[in-house]
């Protein structure tokens, strides 16, 4: 799975923010969801890209924040983007709706499909959030949805969480990497080869003294219903029965002989 070309038109702006540590931390939380446009508008300390707090915070993502872009003002920040939404936590009299982040992705992700132009995700500072002069210079409000009793989180976690939700939403589907997919190419094992499996367990579990044959009970018909909501391939099923194997007769009482 790659990452969507559309990535590439989505900016996050943060607004003064105060310490180096969470400019690296939120350029660590957008490479690691394709998101490479990283602003910062005010910085309280200047020379923020070769602060070492921010460089271990970045660790693998110090391209990004060596590569971030510095403004004087969030307009300058917000130059050839056509949608802005700001970062807030709580509804207060100036700007436009709240709406959750997740909504907000979708909405983001048709944008960029329908639309020319960047968008931008505005964070304020980590102490007093985004003004109200700030938060009217944006079309849209994002917010993550918290505990009523706790909703204020760290700037970078809240630039994981919305570049994070741009992520899913942008993927060409819905699966997993293609290394985390490493074991869908071995074949299913057909009824027959399950069958046999079952047939082979039952015997395993008479040897051992678990399932009496006289008495079986609801034993196999538990097993079976199991193994009915598996999807078992061939070379699992391969393994289960050296299992049974084993039980019924251990291997080196099976030396030379060919039985199973």
């Amino acid at each position: 799975m790659s990452v969507s070309p559309l990535a590439g038109r989505i900016r996050f702006v943060l607004v003064e923010p105060a310490h180096p540590g969470n400019i690296g931390a939120t350029a660590r939380a957008m490479k690691t969801m394709g998101l490479r446009d990283l602003r910062v508008v005010k910085p309280w300390v200047k020379d923020y890209r070769d602060d070492p707090e921010a460089i271990a915070f970045a660790t693998s993502s110090v391209d990004v924040l060596r590569a971030s872009r510095t403004h004087d003002s969030l307009m300058q920040a917000l130059e050839g983007v056509k949608f802005a939404w700001a970062m807030t936590g709580y509804d207060r009299e100036f700007g436009a709706p709240i709406e959750p982040v997740r909504q907000v992705a979708l909405k983001a992700r048709d944008y960029l499909k329908q639309e020319a132009g960047d968008l931008a995700f505005v964070f304020g500072c980590e102490r007093t959030g985004l003004s109200n002069e700030d938060l009217e210079r944006c079309q849209g409000c994002a917010a993550i949805p918290a505990d009523p009793d706790c909703t204020s989180l760290n700037l970078s976690q809240s630039a994981q969480v919305m570049a994070y939700e741009l992520h899913m939403a942008l993927k060409d589907h819905k699966g997993l990497y293609d290394w985390q997919q490493r074991f869908n190419g071995e074949p299913l094992a057909g009824p027959v080869a399950v069958q046999g499996f079952l047939d082979h367990f039952e015997e395993a579990m008479i040897a051992c003294g678990i399932l009496d044959p006289e008495e079986p009970k609801l034993f196999m018909h538990r097993l079976h219903r199991l193994f009915s909501r598996t999807q078992l391939t061939q070379p699992e099923v391969d393994l289960l029965r050296g299992v049974c194997s084993q039980l019924i007769r251990p291997k080196k009482d099976r030396a030379g002989t060919k039985c199973r």
